[in-house]
């Protein structure tokens, strides 16, 4: 059976119990903190206009919901951090949540700019590589030291950190941008990452029942649950018809907490590394989709469309709440098949690793979603989304 090793011999599932508090303040904050940006977006006309090109929607929607998340998934934190006072690896851990709390400030802050101003792509991205530096300084970064041993490689430790730093950019930039490409319908960036999350929070369970780490199993469990607890508190007022957009501003917290969780699972074995990654393919699938097809139409890779897989499966005529609806089913998925590759073998896990990039590439193929017809060759140059 596929699952029956999920829980290890190390520790209990009621270890991971002990940290429920994080996702209820987060949850609580980031509800009334939602409410109260709503208000204050509309007071100070901070808001998202429609559009003849990409937006859906017909009135002008309020924006700050990223902030509204970034206050729920602080104070979740923070409870956090008072739950780990007595363990021994407290001092590590604080300074790894607390630099995953400073790039997601700084992430915020880029985005919120961004929402705003409208500032350049260069500058968003410059913005997102000061947010993945904020990993590096309090070392959260990939060991490869596992991966090239399956190669019969010996690395050594400055070889690992001088690899290590690009990666750690580059998971940052790629999780970003794949959710804010993502979040182009209400309630799709936020339930696709509240599932992301959650398979994640799964997956982090299992790692803290065979107790790999004593500093990254419980920053794991805590990040996760305050993701989930911020995401889920800003739902509510997100769905269709929704009364406030999370922004860039929310979209790139999101992305830049996805990778961050993404490089904790890179401590060791690599199958949970690439577990992770599965798990976050439709933000994945939609990004590559987009890329791909405007690079094979001739169209600038940098500029908004009707093109992506969710705005495709409305051009056919699939209502706006079912569309949602099959990416959550899609998420789940990949969700399902990411937590089934971490409960095999790495190199037999890499193979299935690459069938679903296979199978994938196929589908989309396969369905014509890399053609550019009517309102998908639909182009906003004052975008780039």
């Amino acid at each position: 059976m596929i699952f029956g090793e999920f829980v290890g011999p190390e520790r209990p599932l009621s270890w991971s119990l002990q940290f429920w508090p994080v996702v209820v303040c987060s949850f609580i904050v980031a509800l009334a903190s939602t409410w109260l940006c709503k208000k204050i977006a509309i007071k100070l006309g901070i808001v998202d206009k429609p559009d003849a090109f990409v937006k859906t929607h017909k009135e002008p929607v309020a924006y700050l919901g990223g902030v509204g998340i970034l206050a729920g998934l602080t104070v979740g934190i923070l409870a956090g951090v008072v739950l780990l006072k007595d363990f021994e690896v407290f001092d590590k851990s604080l300074k790894w949540l607390l630099g995953i709390l400073a790039g997601a400030g700084i992430a915020c802050f880029v985005g919120l700019v961004d929402d705003i101003f409208d500032i350049k792509p260069w500058q968003k991205f410059l913005g997102q590589i000061v947010a993945a530096i904020a990993l590096l300084l309090v070392g959260i970064r990939p060991s490869l030291h596992y991966s090239f041993g399956y190669m019969g490689i010996t690395l050594s430790p400055e070889i690992n950190l001088a690899l290590g730093i690009p990666i750690v950019i580059f998971f940052v930039l790629g999780s970003t941008n794949s959710l804010n490409l993502l979040d182009g319908l209400d309630g799709l960036c936020g339930g696709v990452t509240a599932i992301i999350t959650i398979a994640l929070l799964l997956l982090s369970v299992h790692r803290a029942t065979w107790g790999f780490s004593e500093t990254g199993d419980p920053v794991r469990m805590i990040v996760c649950l305050g993701l989930v607890g911020g995401v889920l508190g800003f739902l509510p007022f997100n769905r269709h018809p929704a009364k406030i957009f999370m922004g860039d501003a929310g979209s790139m917290l999101l992305g830049f907490l996805i990778a961050a969780i993404m490089m904790l699972f890179a401590e060791q074995v690599p199958r949970w590394w690439m577990a992770s990654i599965v798990i976050f393919g439709l933000p994945i699938l939609d990004t590559a989709t987009a890329l791909v097809r405007r690079k094979l139409n001739k169209k600038p890779l940098f500029v908004s469309d009707r093109g992506h897989v969710y705005d495709q499966l409305m051009d056919r005529g699939i209502p706006l709440k079912k569309t949602v609806a099959i990416c959550y089913g899609l998420a789940g998925l990949y969700a399902f098949v990411g937590l089934a590759i971490s409960q095999i073998r790495t190199r037999y896990a890499f193979f299935a690793y690459v069938a679903v990039i296979l199978i994938s590439a196929f589908v989309i193929w396969k369905k014509g979603f890399l053609k550019m017809k009517g309102h998908r060759g639909a182009m906003k140059s004052s975008q780039n989304k």
